[in-house]
C-alpha cells in the first residue's frame, strides 16, 4: 500500500490537490508562469516517484 502512496498518491495529490493553490501563485521565471513550472517540474516527479518505489519495493522481486 506503501508504494502506491508514494508511486501513485503523492503525484495526484500534487498535480490535482495541489493545482488551484499553484493557479493563484503570480511568479514567473523566465517569463514561465509558475504554474506550467510545477506541471512541467511534476512530470519529472513523478517519474522519480516509481523510481523509488521500485528501489525500495519491487526491485528484488522475481519477474515471471
Amino acid at each position: 500500500m506503501l508504494r502506491v502512496l508514494i508511486g501513485l498518491g503523492v503525484p495526484f495529490i500534487a498535480i490535482v490537490v495541489m493545482l488551484p493553490l499553484v493557479n493563484e501563485v503570480s511568479f514567473t521565471l523566465f517569463n514561465i508562469p509558475f504554474l506550467y513550472l510545477w506541471m512541467f517540474s511534476w512530470f519529472i516527479l513523478t517519474s522519480v516517484c516509481l523510481g523509488i518505489c521500485w528501489l525500495c519495493f519491487d526491485r528484488h522481486r522475481p519477474e515471471y
